[in-house]
């Protein structure tokens, strides 16, 4: 399976394609063709030195567009101010059955600490913002919201945490399922439709504070 990573050359990218090249092709996307080249090439040389001849997939990078044409499943590692420039310029070149999935979070710092700008600010989730620009014929999925970047790239280590998973389609939330499976350490928790996903998303922000107030390093959200 090809997954592409719109937004690649950033830590979380690094994280899920050091993670996912053992079984995967994985497409670096950027806005700046080399800068995701080098990436890719970083990246690579990183995951075959720790998987050696279990690794059966690739890293490779390219400009975003032509990461979106190719890809099965792409990620959209953004801000979510670039939610509608970012889905509108790639929406023409997408698969009719690409999955997307968002692991977006909008929120901002202020006096009082990290808070969920929708909330504040009477706007639509990053879920549904990605839904809203790319249209109803493709599949969206939310996920990866509580994840730890430093961890996630720390692939000698299970991440000893758990996902919130929302989506609509069966057979896409499946198959994101089965790469959080994949993850080690991960586990999937299906929260409900794309339409709760703010429920998710609205964690972030709540683990930053948690983690800054009580000097907790890299947390994550584990359900006993």
């Amino acid at each position: 399976m090809k997954v592409g990573l719109i937004g690649g050359t950033g830590g979380m990218g690094e994280g899920f394609a050091l993670r996912w090249s053992p079984k995967h092709d994985i497409l670096v996307g950027s806005r700046d063709v080399q800068k995701a080249k080098d990436a890719a090439n970083n990246y690579f040389r990183t995951a075959r030195n720790y998987y050696g001849d279990k690794m059966s997939g690739n890293i490779i990078g390219d400009e975003n567009l032509s990461i979106a044409r190719k890809s099965d499943v792409l990620l959209l590692s953004i801000h979510y101010e670039h939610i509608k420039d970012t889905c509108e310029q790639i929406s023409k070149h997408l698969r009719d059955d690409c999955i997307v999935i968002s692991p977006i979070v909008p929120m901002k710092k202020t006096e009082s600490g990290f808070v969920y700008t929708p909330m504040e600010d009477s706007k639509r989730s990053a879920a549904e913002a990605v839904a809203a620009h790319l249209g109803d014929k493709f599949k969206i999925v939310a996920s990866f919201h509580t994840i730890s970047e430093a961890r996630l790239k720390s692939i000698h280590e299970g991440l000893d945490s758990d996902t919130f998973v929302c989506g609509n389609d069966k057979d896409a939330l499946a198959t994101v399922n089965n790469l959080i499976s994949e993850i080690s350490g991960l586990r999937y928790i299906y929260l409900g439709p794309l339409s709760i996903a703010y429920q998710a998303e609205i964690l972030t922000p709540m683990l930053l504070n948690s983690a800054h107030r009580n000097k907790i390093k890299n947390p994550g959200i584990r359900i006993v």
